[in-house]
């Protein structure tokens, strides 16, 4: 089966966005600004999470939902219910592992909270014991995060540009599944 031109589009546009989202991580991490760079990362993981998500379906409503996404329209389930953010990270977590956490931690940033004055709070204080410890964990097994060290938005800083890079090169993947017409069911 050949690849839907749509699908295709819809392909270039997130690699467009991915691009210009590693474009603005350079500048903002070697300008510290630290809460903009966890913003894009939740920008970026949320393409990720939607090409999960398309992957997990049968071609013909993925194409479906890339066309809406092309007509400028909220993503609709077949039964007309609105396809969350929610339920795509619950996917994508189930495949990756840290999705849901890197997802939290980035939409902190996106809306006005507590997480925008990291120089004075520590904003993994406000996260339970487990979820840092989850954390600490990911951020070990993917980026060599010392499990001695406390989590505080400081010890994690010099690792928020590898976490980036970790998010667009799995991104890079599954854009590529996509454009082969793969499934990851």
């Amino acid at each position: 089966m050949t690849t839907n031109q749509n699908t295709l589009k819809f392909c270039e546009l997130i690699r467009k966005r991915s691009e210009e989202n590693k474009s603005a991580v350079d500048i903002l991490f070697s300008s510290n600004y630290y809460g903009q760079v966890a913003s894009i990362l939740r920008q970026e993981l949320d393409s990720m999470v939607r090409c999960i998500f398309l992957l997990n379906l049968p071609i013909p409503e993925r194409e479906r939902l890339i066309q809406l996404t092309l007509n400028g329209k909220r993503w609709r389930n077949s039964n007309g219910s609105i396809v969350t953010d929610k339920s795509m990270v619950d996917i994508s977590n189930n495949l990756q592992g840290w999705s849901n956490s890197v997802y939290k931690f980035g939409c902190a940033f996106i809306h006005l909270s507590n997480f925008h004055d990291y120089d004075n709070n520590d904003i993994f204080q406000t996260l339970d014991a487990t979820e840092r410890r989850d954390i600490k964990q990911f951020m070990n097994n993917y980026h060599n995060y010392d499990l001695n060290e406390e989590l505080t938005f400081d010890s994690i800083k010099p690792y928020l540009f590898k976490v980036f890079i970790k998010i667009y090169d799995n991104l890079n993947c599954y854009i590529s599944y996509l454009e082969q017409n793969e499934m990851v069911i």
